[in-house]
């Protein structure tokens, strides 16, 4: 009778593990546990760009196609690797907001082939940072990483609050609505997880999705109107845009590959911390940041942004604890035939900001208390608190009253006034190397009694 109940359910050790036999069919909930937490958030980057971009709805719907097949090809390149590219980690990949506020500025300015042409050349210079990751890796100690993870959870607070509240731009933003549709949702979560047993826990959040979307549906909150006139198959175009090779904004776009590279280091410590409870490898840390830079270019080749390891599904993972590796590859499998079938891609994209907001603002506090955990492994010594005190609260304070970076050149204030990891990790950075040993920290010993 064991062994009949066994067969027809996955245990938690199997899940748990990133390498134990599982069921492919019996770890899709799982996967596209996955995919839910990230599907709208790999998709809002576009939509902001190809507005700024004034793309027609064709050409729009080009690049979305594209970023749902390069975000599964990403996961699958980190889950399993090509040479030294690639993870081979529980990693998710999906369209990066760092990207975000240069592509616009370009797009104004020299319009989207220079932003192809700078994220094709921007994604090899990453893969390159990556297969060299060992000679600058050491500039980069536990204490940095910790902040650096921290730092990424903390920028992810206003994430989850926005969507919780309906969305950026919603015009019923923080309605009732919105808010009965978060808290019903996240309540859901939390419920699932209290009241079922063994591995049935591990499926909270999708519950709370699930819930939430036919709340919604029952609210009149869902927009079926993009299920009209659907085609039935459409395939990713392949270099719907020309590349344009402008040097200003290649190094633009490069700058913020190296902030990402960075970014990196912090989420693969991240997720090996809250799932497999261990340091990254140093194979890992290097084909993680490589498979980003080689996913990347070729997002370019399909006319879409750079791609980066996902925060929230790291949340997912300290969460849920679900780090096998073929459980999370269906996740990825699902996000490529998204991009061949429009209406898999529209059920998801219809889901209510609300509701993605309400299952995941709880995941993005787990990043923050990971952050702590790395800073308490690294030491309290009272130089890394130091360190940790001045990059925390000027990367997060500073970047909240971004007018305070008016005086600087426009560059900089792209790459920093908005991103409270890239000014937290340079500040880390210069700290960690102009700041004297512990020894200068100690209070002088007390004078011997004569």
């Amino acid at each position: 009778m064991s062994e009949k109940k066994q067969s027809a359910s996955v245990s938690f050790e199997a899940l748990s593990s990133l390498d134990a036999p599982v069921s492919f069919w019996k770890g899709i909930p799982f996967g596209l546990q996955h995919v839910m937490a990230m599907f709208v958030a790999n998709l809002a980057p576009i939509f902001i760009v190809a507005s700024a971009a004034k793309m027609t709805p064709a050409q729009s719907a080009a690049v979305i196609q594209a970023g749902l097949l390069v975000a599964g090809l990403g996961t699958c390149l980190q889950l399993y690797g090509a040479w030294r590219i690639g993870s081979r980690l529980p990693m998710v990949t999906g369209i990066s907001f760092t990207y975000v506020a240069a592509a616009v500025a370009i797009c104004a300015d020299k319009g989207y082939g220079a932003v192809v042409g700078a994220v094709l050349v921007g994604g090899v210079l990453e893969l390159a940072l990556g297969l060299t990751a060992k000679y600058w890796r050491r500039f980069v100690p536990p204490i940095v990483s910790a902040i650096v993870v921290t730092s990424i959870g903390f920028s992810l607070l206003n994430v989850g609050a926005t969507s919780f509240g309906g969305g950026s731009g919603a015009k019923d933003f923080g309605s009732w609505q919105n808010l009965t549709l978060g808290l019903i949702s996240l309540v859901a979560c939390l419920a699932f997880q209290l009241l079922m047993k063994g591995t049935a826990k591990q499926l909270s959040v999708l519950f709370g999705l699930v819930v939430g979307y036919v709340v919604a549906i029952c609210m009149g909150k869902v927009d079926f109107s993009g299920f009209q006139d659907l085609a039935i198959v459409s395939v990713p175009q392949l270099m719907p845009f020309k590349p344009e090779f402008d040097w200003g904004s290649i190094i633009s776009i490069g700058l913020l590959y190296v902030v990402s590279s960075v970014e990196v280091l912090g989420d693969t410590a991240a997720l090996t911390k809250v799932g497999l409870n261990r340091t990254p490898t140093e194979r890992e840390t290097a084909g993680a940041i490589a498979g980003d830079g080689l996913i990347s270019s070729v997002s370019g080749l399909f006319g879409c942004l750079p791609l980066t390891s996902f925060a929230q599904n790291i949340g997912l993972v300290a969460m849920t604890k679900v780090v096998n590796r073929k459980v999370i590859l269906s996740g990825g499998l699902i996000l490529i035939l998204a991009s061949f079938v429009p209406a898999i891609a529209e059920v998801f994209n219809s889901l209510p900001q609300a509701v993605l907001g309400g299952c995941t603002i709880m995941m993005f506090g787990n990043i923050i208390l990971s952050g702590f955990q790395m800073i308490a492994e690294a030491g309290f010594s009272q130089r890394n608190i130091t360190i940790a005190a001045l990059s925390l609260t000027i990367g997060i304070g500073f970047t909240q009253v971004s007018d305070i970076f008016v005086n600087f050149p426009s560059l900089f204030q792209q790459i920093f006034a908005s991103n409270c990891i890239a000014v937290a990790f340079v500040v880390a950075v210069i700290l960690n190397a102009v700041l004297p040993s512990e020894e200068h920290f100690l209070s002088a010993p007390a004078a011997k009694e004569a």
